[in-house]
């Protein structure tokens, strides 16, 4: 999932905007709420559209699905108290817990699973998220409208539900622990509308109390959830684009969380009063430069990794980026990589400066897409520099967010710089997303890039029920990824967060899907 991370607006709308907010005082504060920031207002709350990683944070102490992710990354039980999986791999058995229900009051039944799902793949609903379910038993027939409901869902009693795919998938446990596949209940959905986005309405610990776009979001604790109660009031997001802004109020105490944001980070670090309130946990993520492999210069493979050999990461990360991260060597994060690479690409400028000089290609003009994102903007002008001492000259392209975005799915640019994070545990959310070539554009192979081999290699381990296997067809797949370099693999980040003296219990979780709310605690007494 891409990582939603829009740009600075204007220096006087910040200004404005940091003097209402220095206007506020703790007096401002709900009793019992944690409060924390996001950069930018969710773009929905509804399940079956959400693709960004802030609304995604949200929905999760929103709704349940059958599975969830535990603090080790192993599958647990959520609305499904066990489960059975058949011997060819095929037939997922669900036994659902009794007694969960909607905030409405009604009793979630297996049937509320199919009618979830379904709507993820019916056409009026327009989500992105079909792909989760496409390789159920029946979707292709009721994606194009053959049959009136999906073959591969089965409703066997009130608490059992099964699920039929057509091959064995690997993968697919893990994906029902995202956002998709959280249940709804249909008398909302119908009773809404187009507006249930916005009136979100599901089984987890919170439910949606206030939402004041660009400016707030309330959660306020349910006493009847089925896990437990959570240990806070409610739940605070401040919408604050600017990161000065955003740690201003932290450090007035008007903000109790926060994503350290880079332009603080040695500060806090080295401050003893709060660098022992900075919690820190590798990320499953990778950031990359990205080159269109579909097209003059850079579908050229040797001409891509030329570009490869002309950066040095390694010193970007630990000067530039302060070491906040650790180097990647491909595109499958090192915690969930179960072998060795082998031949990782070395920072070489002599070599990149032959290749391109053999090629003839001294003195080529190519265009670099950026947010408008100050770091980003600051990371292109040094890539820029080490392209341009091997003879590739960069003009430098920043749009805003979503602007963007468009123009990287559309493969506008020739390179541009964005990152990938984890939607679920498992090296194949890093492989075909990203490089198989059914998923090009918007599905997230932005770089265009298409082997043959590569997808066929991960299809293979995509349907092997083996693990070894499995891992066997990922790192081969990946091995020949990292040769044809339509990625500079950059970094996977840490994530550094740090909260008020009077926070406790917070933790940073490596999948956005896995903080229900539940273990975070505030001690602030406010009047």
């Amino acid at each position: 999932m891409n990582y939603n991370s829009r740009p600075a607006i204007s220096v006087l709308i910040t200004l404005a905007f940091t003097l209402l907010l220095l206007s506020c005082t703790s007096s401002n504060r709900l009793q019992g709420y944690v409060y924390y920031r996001l950069k930018a207002s969710p773009s929905t709350l509804d399940p079956a559209l959400i693709s960004d990683v802030a609304s995604a944070t949200i929905a999760a102490k929103l709704f349940n699905g059958l599975v969830r992710l535990k603090g080790n990354l192993e599958i647990a039980p959520d609305i499904a108290q066990k489960w059975s999986i058949s011997k060819n791999g095929l037939r997922y058995t669900f036994f659902l817990k009794k007694g969960v229900q909607f905030p409405n009051g009604r009793e979630v039944r297996a049937r509320d699973f199919k009618y979830s799902f379904e709507r993820v793949l019916n056409p009026a609903t327009k989500s992105p998220n079909t792909w989760v379910f496409d390789k159920v038993e029946g979707v292709r027939e009721f994606l194009e409208g053959r049959a009136g409901e999906v073959k591969g869902f089965k409703v066997k009693s009130d608490y059992v539900f099964e699920i039929i795919l057509k091959k064995p998938f690997s993968p697919f446990l893990s994906m029902l622990t995202m956002t998709p596949a959280y249940v709804v209940p249909r008398e909302e959905v119908e009773k809404w509308g187009v507006d249930f986005s916005s009136h979100p309405s599901g089984t987890g610990p919170f439910t949606l109390k206030e939402w004041l776009p660009d400016r707030e979001l309330l959660l306020a604790r349910r006493t009847d959830y089925f896990d437990g109660n959570s240990r806070v009031r409610g739940i605070a997001y401040r919408i604050i684009a600017e990161d000065l802004t955003a740690v201003t109020e932290f450090e007035l105490g008007n903000i109790d969380v926060i994503a350290l944001p880079a332009s603080a980070y040695s500060r806090f670090k080295n401050d003893r009063k709060w660098s022992r309130y900075i919690i820190s946990r590798e990320g499953l993520n990778t950031y990359y430069l990205g080159l269109n492999s579909s097209r003059p210069p850079f579908n050229d493979p040797e001409l891509r990794r030329a570009v490869s050999y002309a950066i040095d990461r390694e010193k970007i990360l630990n000067t530039f980026y302060e070491g906040r991260g650790k180097l990647a060597v491909g595109p499958v994060p090192d915690l969930l990589r179960k072998w060795d690479i082998k031949t990782p690409v070395r920072y070489d400028p002599k070599l990149a400066g032959k290749i391109i000089r053999d090629k003839g290609l001294k003195g080529m003009k190519v265009d670099m897409y950026v947010s408008a994102d100050k770091e980003v903007v600051d990371l292109a002008e040094i890539i820029q520099a080490y392209l341009a001492r091997v003879g590739i000259n960069v003009n430098i392209k920043q749009l805003e967010w979503s602007a963007y975005k468009e123009a990287v799915n559309k493969g506008e640019p020739d390179m541009f710089w964005l990152s990938w994070w984890a939607d679920y545990p498992d090296p194949e959310n890093f492989l075909f997303p990203l490089f198989h070539s059914r998923n090009i554009g918007a599905g997230g192979n932005r770089v265009r890039y298409i082997n043959k081999e590569v997808d066929s290699l991960i299809e293979k381990g995509q349907y092997s029920v083996n693990e070894k296997k499995r891992d066997y067809f990922y790192q081969k797949a990946e091995e020949i990824i990292i040769k044809d370099s339509p990625w500079v693999f950059f970094w996977h980040k840490t994530d550094y967060v740090i909260t008020q003296p009077w926070i406790r219990g917070c933790r940073v979780y490596p999948v956005y899907s896995m903080d229900k709310g539940m273990e975070i605690k505030t001690d602030l007494a406010v009047n």
